[in-house]
């Protein structure tokens, strides 16, 4: 049994208390190397703002359980080294999908998990929910659950169809299960292609996608009902359109890839929502960085020389949401 707290690490309680009152949201950084890795410590410490850590069930796999929890201390000294004193730095477990790779993740260091059974019928997803919350509770680790079903796909995550979370079931879910977060769905949806063409309509100017609003009447009256609850959205990407024609330019096929507007997750941000996930759009930053790299010099062979470049993009874009959609730099001096 490994303690967060040996670590470093802060569970999210605190920052999420602080953000619904401040008004901001807490960037929820999923990564799956140490280029990300290096590029949200960095971000996060140059802009004094509290970070999430965010790993799938995928990317912990593909790091190792054992190296990831010593990755996670070595972030927290990073960051010290970097100037920030007290770092503000959470380990969650993104979309935990059963009770044992969630107590695994707890054992192994985690601060905060997220069990994900919003595909099960409800009782079965408060159920699933409760016993998660029961272990996790016992040494201090918050639980994020999912209430409603996010469409698009995010490693082993895949739905086709949404469906909103219903305000009339909140209040039962979060007290029964005793949750200390809950993941709603309003609209935003996994992966790259959040929408389709048909979902979306196209600006006459330039021909891009323009995808259609979120539910911020949802969002509405599930925080009439839950006052104070914290709120978090998945599938946040806004797919930043010079990252997807970069990658096109350099060889990629990213056609009518299209994300959520920064100027919605800003909104969402100044509301009871406080913890907003960003995936997609660091892996096009990374991509595109790496693309152009080998387009402009095809005899390059050492990862260092287009791994740095991607990871110096990816800090760009990390600095880039905390500061001018989140609005948490400077809440974790």
């Amino acid at each position: 049994m490994v303690s967060y707290k040996e670590l470093g690490l802060v569970n999210t309680r605190e920052m999420f208390a602080k953000a619904i009152k401040g008004g901001y949201a807490i960037p929820a950084f999923n990564f799956n190397n140490m280029e990300q890795l290096q590029a949200i410590i960095k971000a996060s410490a140059e802009t004094k703002s509290p970070v999430i850590l965010q790993v799938s069930k995928g990317a912990r796999n593909y790091a190792n359980q054992t190296l990831l929890r010593y990755m996670a201390q070595g972030a927290v000294e990073y960051a010290k080294e970097l100037g920030w004193e007290h770092p503000q730095i959470c380990l969650h477990l993104d979309h935990g999908d059963s009770f044992e790779l969630c107590k695994s993740c707890v054992d192994f260091g985690f601060s905060s998990v997220m069990i994900d059974a919003s595909s099960l019928p409800y009782e079965e997803n408060i159920a699933l929910t409760k016993k998660v919350v029961e272990y996790a509770h016992k040494y201090d680790v918050t639980v994020e659950a999912e209430l409603g079903v996010l469409a698009g796909v995010e490693d082993e995550v895949s739905s086709a169809v949404s469906h909103y979370t219903k305000p009339e079931e909140v209040v039962d879910f979060a007290t029964r299960t005793g949750c200390d977060s809950l993941a709603i769905s309003i609209g935003t949806s996994h992966g790259a292609y959040k929408f389709t063409p048909e979902q979306c309509t196209r600006d006459p100017k330039t021909g891009k996608l323009v995808p259609p609003p979120l539910a911020f009447d949802v969002l509405d009256a599930i925080m009439e009902q839950l006052p104070g609850f914290p709120i978090v959205l998945h599938g946040s990407s806004s797919v930043p359109q010079e990252y997807v024609d970069m990658i096109n330019q350099y060889g990629g096929k990213l056609p009518d890839a299209v994300g959520i507007p920064e100027e919605q997750l800003r909104k969402a941000a100044k509301s009871a929502v406080c913890k907003i996930n960003i995936d997609s759009d660091s892996r096009l930053a990374f991509t595109a960085a790496v693309r152009k790299v080998f387009a402009e010099k095809p005899g390059e062979f050492d990862p260092r020389k287009y791994c740095g470049p991607a990871r110096d993009l990816m800090e760009e874009l990390y600095k880039h949401k905390i500061i001018n959609v989140l609005g948490s730099d400077g809440k974790a001096e």
